[in-house]
C-alpha cells in the first residue's frame, strides 16, 4: 500500500514546511511509503483521487488541509473497495476532523494513519452524484460561506462573524421536506442534513450525529424573530440546537429537501454549487477511513 498526501500548495511554505517533514518522518518510522502532491488550482485534488483510486492498486488517499480538501478527494474517488482516506488537519475550520476525533497536531493524526487500520464510517450520496462527508445543506449556511470567501480575514473567527451577520440579515427560504413517509413544508433559516457534528468551525448543527451509525442527521430551524436571535444563537454554540423551538432535529436513512426557487445554492463541506437538488441517502460499508 502506498499512502498519498494531498496537500494545496499554498499551505507548503513557512512552518507548514517542517510540519510535512514531521508528517513524512512519521510514514518514515512506521515503514510506509508515502508521497506528497501538492494541488494547485480548484479540483485539483478530486482529479488526483479519480488517477490513483483507479490505478488497481492499494492506496490511501490523505487530505493534508481541511474539510474542503477532503471533500473533493471523496467525490474522485472511484474504487471505494482497494483505497483508504484519511485527513491531517491543515484547514481553519476542521469540522469533520472533529467529527471523526482527528487530532489537530499534524503529526498525531499522522500516527492514527501510519500506525492503525482504517474503519468504515458513513457519508451523504446525492441523486446527481455528488457526496458529502460532513454536511449539505441550504439557506443560512451558504449565505455565512459567501461572506467567508468575499472577506480578507482569516481563521475560525471569520466563520462566528459571519454567522451573526448572516442570521441577522438573513431573510428565510421556503422548502419541501421529504423523509421516512413524511411531507413537511418550512419556511426557515437553514435546512441541512449531517454526517459529523458541525459546520463552519464549530458551529455545532448536528450535536448527536454519529459518522458510522447508518443515519444523517436531518436539521431545520424554521424563522426566528431578530429578537430571539441572540438566545438561539447562544444554544446554537453551545450543541444545544434540540432546545430550540423552531427547530427540528431528525434522524433520517434518505431525504428530500425541496425549494421552489428557480436558482438556488447549497453547500456541502464548504463548497458551494448551484442548483444541484438535495436528494439524498446515507451510504454505510462503503468508505474505509483512518479515525
Amino acid at each position: 500500500m502506498k499512502y498519498y498526501l494531498i496537500v494545496n500548495e499554498l499551505h507548503l511554505k513557512g512552518k507548514n514546511v517542517k510540519k510535512l517533514e514531521e508528517i513524512k518522518a512519521v510514514f518514515a518510522r512506521a515503514g510506509k511509503q508515502c508521497e506528497v502532491l501538492p494541488t494547485d488550482h480548484a479540483g485539483h485534488a478530486k482529479e488526483y483521487a479519480k488517477k490513483l483510486s483507479s490505478d488497481g492498486c492499494e492506496n490511501t488517499l490523505i487530505a493534508v488541509g481541511g474539510d474542503g480538501t477532503l471533500h473533493e478527494i471523496l467525490n474522485g474517488v472511484s474504487n471505494f473497495e482497494l483505497n483508504s482516506l484519511g485527513i491531517i488537519p491543515f484547514g481553519t475550520g476542521n469540522d469533520f476532523a472533529a467529527a471523526a476525533n482527528i487530532p489537530i497536531n499534524p503529526v498525531e493524526a499522522a500516527e492514527r494513519i501510519a500506525f492503525r487500520a482504517p474503519q468504515y464510517i458513513d457519508f451523504i450520496q446525492l441523486s446527481s452524484g455528488l457526496r458529502s462527508i460532513n454536511a449539505v445543506g441550504m439557506g443560512v449556511d451558504v449565505e455565512v460561506l459567501k461572506r467567508v470567501y468575499a472577506g480578507k480575514k482569516h481563521g475560525k473567527s471569520k466563520y462566528l462573524r459571519s454567522f451573526i451577520i448572516s442570521a441577522f440579515k438573513f431573510k428565510g427560504i421556503d422548502v419541501t421536506i421529504e423523509y421516512d413517509g413524511n411531507i413537511e413544508r418550512h419556511s426557515g433559516l437553514i435546512a441541512a442534513l449531517g454526517n459529523g457534528m458541525q459546520i463552519g468551525g464549530g458551529i455545532k448543527l448536528f450535536p448527536e450525529a454519529k459518522i458510522d451509525d447508518g443515519y444523517m442527521d436531518l436539521f431545520m430551524v424554521d424563522y426566528i424573530s431578530r429578537r430571539k436571535m441572540i438566545a438561539a444563537f447562544i444554544k446554537l454554540m453551545r450543541g444545544k440546537v434540540n432546545t430550540l423551538k423552531k427547530a427540528k432535529a431528525v434522524r433520517v436513512k434518505k431525504a428530500k429537501i425541496i425549494t421552489p426557487q428557480d436558482n438556488f445554492m447549497i453547500q456541502a463541506e464548504g463548497e458551494i454549487y448551484d442548483n444541484i437538488p438535495i436528494d439524498a441517502e446515507v451510504v454505510s460499508g462503503k468508505l474505509k477511513f483512518y479515525l
